[in-house]
């Protein structure tokens, strides 16, 4: 008989950082026949394809996207009308740590939650898996045999880059975001920041990591000042898309420009190479420092302890509306949601606190955060000082390496699930 094992997640950082490592690890390790089935939540950081990364990983056997989450909560009801089998295991792996109560309780099934930072309904969980033991200080001790420390699974990102070698050359990663609120601000700063990088230190190559919901036309849209008025207020530098051909492409002075991968190209001759492949931690690691928007991005970075430089401009205080809760209720509003989104995030910016996930692990600023009305030259500037004092890098790499945790999570949390799942079968 198979077992259902049934997946809550949320957002693309769950998917790939979590949700990944995870199934991986339990097709590597069954012994039993298991059915591996994603169910998404929304999530105000949600892209729109996070179904579509989730399909993509062969591990996975059934993917519902988040708009039908709701029907499945409360009545069980799958667009598919998927089959359930009579024994299972839900894992929480993103959204909400009620949902897999509510979830678990309706299909009869266990119930494991993958505790980054708190656990919660400790009566009605069959098992908590926690990054640190801090997370169990405030549990009662009743409930004391429910929970386990797995470690980071974070840190598998860094597992998987740890046979690669380091580059020849001088890398640095520009990573603008994947939403367009983000990316019509974070494109043409990190073009601007890496144009004059360029222009300083020209043996600097630049790549931009593309995000697995973005395809380059897009991207490259955001690089045009014809589609987008933000570059005038940015840094005013453009690119456009270079695609690999036979024979090699003509630039705007029908000159031949042979290359081998995709390539953002500026009048000036920056050229700021597309990565295609995702997730695209090999060549990420080879980055010796990483200019990066705040989200996910910073997590992933910082799992791969990967020195970088957080952007935060403020020159559009409208754009950004991906709060959660009220806030980003009130932000999507039509008509009148770019009036509250300036207000909330003027703020939130005047409270000073922490938006990197790194710098909020460690309850400090352990990697700089530039918010304000930034200037390219500027921040170029302090990247050039970052790269003409590699120490000060190398310190930066040893902070991310400490806060977060060792590899082996996502081992240990399927042997965990699976040997729930096994104790289904003989119990029945």
């Amino acid at each position: 008989m198979k077992v259902d094992i049934v997946i809550l997640s949320n957002g693309p950082g769950e998917l790939i950082t979590w949700v990944r490592p995870v199934v991986q690890q339990l097709r590597k390790q069954t012994n039993i026949e298991i059915r591996i089935s994603i169910i998404l939540s929304p999530c105000p950081h949600a892209t729109g394809k996070e179904a579509a990364i989730a399909c993509s990983y062969p591990e996975v056997d059934r993917v519902q996207s988040p708009e039908y989450f709701w029907r499945f909560l409360l009545w069980s009801e799958t667009k598919e009308n998927w089959h359930w089998h009579s024994q299972g295991v839900v894992l929480f792996l993103g959204g909400d740590q009620f949902f897999a109560v509510a979830v678990g309780k309706r299909l009869g099934y266990r119930t494991v939650i993958y505790a980054e930072w708190d656990a919660r309904w400790w009566r009605w969980v069959d098992k908590f898996c926690a990054m640190k033991p801090e997370v169990f200080a405030q549990v009662p001790r009743k409930y004391a045999d429910k929970f386990i420390v797995v470690g980071d699974l974070m840190a598998e990102v860094r597992q998987e880059a740890v046979d690669v070698e380091s580059s020849p050359f001088e890398l640095i990663g520009l990573l603008p975001g994947s939403k367009p609120t983000k990316l019509s601000l974070g494109v043409p700063l990190t073009l601007a920041i890496a144009q004059h990088i360029h222009k300083i230190r020209p043996q600097t190559r630049f790549i931009i990591p593309v995000a697995p919901t973005l395809d380059l036309t897009s991207l490259a849209s955001f690089a045009n000042s014809k589609k987008n008025s933000a570059i005038s207020i940015m840094g005013d530098v453009e690119a456009e898309l270079v695609m690999p051909q036979t024979g090699g492409n003509r630039n705007q002075d029908n000159h031949l420009v042979k290359v081998e991968n995709p390539k953002l190209v500026t009048p000036k001759g920056l050229e700021v190479e597309l990565i295609t492949r995702t997730p695209a931690y090999d060549i990420l690691s080879q980055c010796c420092l990483c200019l990066t928007t705040v989200g996910a991005n910073t997590a992933e970075l910082g799992a791969l302890a990967i020195p970088m430089v957080v952007l935060l401009p403020t020159q559009q205080l409208d754009i950004m509306r991906a709060w959660d809760g009220l806030p980003g209720v009130l932000a999507n509003l039509p008509g009148v949601g770019a009036a509250f989104a300036a207000a909330i995030n003027w703020l939130v910016l005047r409270q000073g606190q922490l938006f990197a996930w790194p710098n909020i692990w460690a309850k400090q600023e352990i990697v700089p955060e530039l918010v304000g009305k930034l200037k390219p030259e500027a921040v170029g500037e302090l990247v050039l000082e970052f790269l003409s004092h590699p120490g000060k890098l190398e310190e930066m790499r040893a902070l991310l390496r400490n806060v977060r945790g060792k590899p082996g999570a996502a081992e240990k949390l399927a042997e965990i699930i699976l040997s729930l799942s096994a104790h289904s079968l003989s119990s029945q």
